[in-house]
This record gives structure tokens, C-alpha cells and sequence, in this order.
């Protein structure tokens, strides 16, 4: 079924909320816990044609347990509508010019569909992970971009390349590593983002921003679009394609008695964001740095079992869409609509059931325009958000 969607009068654009999927379907940010199901890299090429069939609009993969652009690529050469997203691959682990050629590869094959989704990661992995000297993560992506558009400039244009940043000087490309230009050139890249400060470059070098999980409706609009606003206006762009691509916390299940456990799992994983430092601000904005102080103290003591304990009700509630699957399209609608353009969600696929509710789910979410977003980020919002 085709998603119903209107048209921006201003622009003859077509524009529903879209809706993604991490693989394998079902799956859930695990906190520290390892997945329920792991990815079958075998299984991953019938699940795309699977999802495309039942109007799914993409899948997203993030860069944890598996390379993502060979998952993607798997998904890509299956299918022919649905979109492929890395949500996200770290991005300075590997020289701008190696993602370069892993995105250009990854838009040859699905013609046109990938978006380069990156992320920065912390200091600690940045050092210990990945054996990198670690640096202010902001000025850094927002070079790193630059950079990675350079090299594309050059392939598809055939100007030469001459990239000069505090961290990259790039002004080599020989014939021999010129990828030359492609059918679909302009890949769209989005920044995962907490702070106003990679949010500012996201609006000043991106074409979308991915707030993480703990980044309530009210967060994003109070603190993060302001900040895209602020980048945007800094270089003089556009944000009329903008897009807020959400992976919220959800629990989920068929029945009351399944979704009492998926509650539970989503308490611990609230728990363990609170002790971050890195999503601290997500939790001051809504007047839980109290909270925030005591998880970090009981993380720092490995006293992880006690953190599940500190979220109460009203606190998951704030974070975490609640509701049995034939509810959680609209709750997700009611929850995300007014800030995001594109949500994150999928069931388990068991029976026949299972499939009929996520087509319904797909076809439900992305029934709704994504108007009142699209004004959000645009600063032209007038519905207020929790």
C-alpha cells in the first residue's frame, strides 16, 4: 500500500513520515546487554525483499557487531525501493577518503537510495578502540565532512582536490583511484547527535541529524533544532530537506504479560544512559540531574544491577513508547510527529500475524505527513511537544 502524503504548496514536495528498520527485525538498542537474536548475514537479502513488499521505507544499520555497508550492500542488490542507511558508522576511524569510496560504491549499487548516517564516538573508544588520538568531536566532524564532499566534488566533477583542515590535507587523486561520477552524486549525510554542538554541524554541513534514543520530543525541539537552526543560518543552507531521523525507546510486544518484560528491559537500558556523561544533557534538560549524578556514581562502582531501580514509572514514561503492537504505530505518531521526519521500529517477524501487523504498522506511520516536523525545523512550529 502507498503511503498517503500531501503536498508542500511552496514547493510541489511529497512528504510523509518515513519509517526504518534495524536488522534483525525486532531489535532494540541493548544497553550493555548482547542482543536477543543475532544479525544472520544470510537472512539479510529475504528480509529487505520481505520489508520493500510490505512497504517498509529503509533499513538502517548501525556499526557495531557487523561491517554495515556490507549488510547494506547485501539489502541493496536484493531490492530496488528501499532505502539503506548506516546509523550510524564511525566516521574517524577511516580516512575521509576511504568513506568516500564506501559511500560512492554503496549509491552505485542501490542507485540512489544510501544515506551516509556517521557518528563520533568518545573519547575513550576513540583512544583505546580504535588507537586514535582523540580531539573536540564537533570542529572535527564538521572538517571531516567537508572533507568527504571534497573528494566526491572531484570524482563527479573532475575538479581537482584540494582539501586543507587542521586535521586532513587532501590534494592527490591520480586516475588510477578516481571512482568518476555516478547517476545519483548528492548522498545525503546525517550526524548522530545529543549536543548542540554537533547539532550546530549538522545544520551547518549535513542533510539530517539522528538524536540518540534518550532525546525526548522536548529536547529535540527546545535544544537540538534550535542548534541545527543556528549552523544552518551560519552557512547560509537551506533547511527545507532536513531531516530528524529517530531511534526511540520502545517497548513492545504482542501480549501484556510479553510486554511486562520488554518494560523492564527498557528500565536498565533508561538506567545505563542516565550513567553516560555523554547523554547527561538529555536528562538535565528535564530536571533529572540528581538522577543522572547517582547512576554515573553506581556505573562508576559497577553496582549494575541497583541502576534499574533508580527509573520509576513517570521517569520511563518520558523516555520509552509503551504499547502492544497493534497500538505502537499510533503511539509512536503521537509521541514523534510534531519533531521527526523519519522513526525507527519493527517487530519480530514469527507468523502470519507478526507480518500483518508490521504491514499495518508501515502503512499507518507512514500515513502521516511529516508537515508538523517540517515546520518544527524550520522554527515554524506552533504545537507544543513533551
Amino acid at each position: 500500500m502507498a503511503p498517503r502524503v500531501h503536498q508542500d504548496p511552496s514547493s510541489g514536495r511529497l512528504a510523509s513520515v518515513r519509517l526504518e528498520t534495524l536488522l534483525p527485525l525486532g531489535k532494540v538498542d541493548p544497553g550493555l546487554r548482547a542482543p536477543e537474536t543475532p544479525l544472520d548475514l544470510h537472512a539479510v537479502a529475504d528480509t529487505a525483499r520481505f520489508l520493500e513488499e510490505i512497504g517498509y521505507g529503509g533499513i538502517a544499520v548501525e556499526e557495531t557487531k557487523d561491517d554495515p555497508f556490507v549488510v547494506l550492500a547485501l539489502a541493496a542488490a536484493a531490492t530496488e525501493r528501499l532505502r539503506t542507511t548506516t546509523a550510524v558508522t564511525i566516521a574517524f576511524p577511516r580516512s575521509p577518503t576511504v568513506m568516500a569510496l564506501q559511500a560512492w560504491t554503496q549509491q552505485k549499487l542501490s542507485g540512489g537510495r544510501f544515506t551516509l548516517g556517521l557518528g563520533t564516538q568518545v573519547r575513550g573508544h576513540i583512544r583505546r578502540r580504535y588507537g586514535l588520538e582523540w580531539h573536540a568531536p564537533a570542529p572535527w566532524m564538521r572538517e571531516y565532512v567537508q572533507a568527504l564532499r571534497a573528494v566526491w566534488d572531484t570524482w563527479q566533477h573532475g575538479v581537482p582536490l584540494d582539501f586543507a583542515g587542521e586535521h586532513y590535507r587532501l590534494d592527490l587523486m591520480v586516475p588510477l583511484f578516481d571512482a568518476g561520477p555516478i547517476e545519483h552524486p548528492d548522498i545525503p549525510v546525517h550526524l548522530a547527535a545529543v549536543n548542540p554542538f554537533m547539532c550546530a554541524v549538522a545544520g551547518e554541513v549535513a542533510d539530517g541529524v539522528r538524536p540518540h534514543p534518550v532525546c525526548t520530543p522536548s529536547y529535540i525541539a527546545e535544544v537540538m533544532l534550535p542548534a541545527v537552526r543556528r549552523g544552518a543560518a551560519r552557512a547560509g543552507r537551506s533547511l527545507d530537506d532536513f531531516r530528524v531521523c529517530m531511534k526511540p525507546l520502545v517497548a513492545s510486544a504482542r501480549t501484556e504479560e510479553e510486554l511486562a518484560r520488554k518494560v523492564e528491559d527498557a528500565r536498565a537500558r533508561i538506567a545505563f544512559y542516565a550513567s553516560t556523561p555523554g547523554y547527561r544533557a538529555a536528562f538535565d534538560h528535564l530536571g533529572l540531574s540528581d538522577l543522572a549524578a547517582e547512576a554515573k556514581e553506581l556505573s562508576k562502582a559497577q553496582r549494575w544491577e541497583e541502576l534499574p531501580g533508580m527509573i520509576d514509572d513517570a521517569t520511563l514514561d518520558r523516555f520509552v513508547v509503551i504499547g502492544l503492537h497493534d497500538e505502537i504505530g499510533r503511539l509512536l505518531l503521537d509521541r514523534y510527529a510534531a519533531v521527526v521526519t523519519d522513526v525507527e521500529f519493527s517487530i519480530a517477524v514469527r507468523d502470519d500475524t507478526d507480518r500483518e501487523t508490521l504491514r499495518s504498522t508501515a502503512a499507518q506511520v507512514q500515513g502521516a505527513d511529516d508537515g508538523a516536523a517540517r515546520a518544527e525545523i524550520l522554527g515554524k512550529g506552533t504545537a507544543g511537544v513533551r
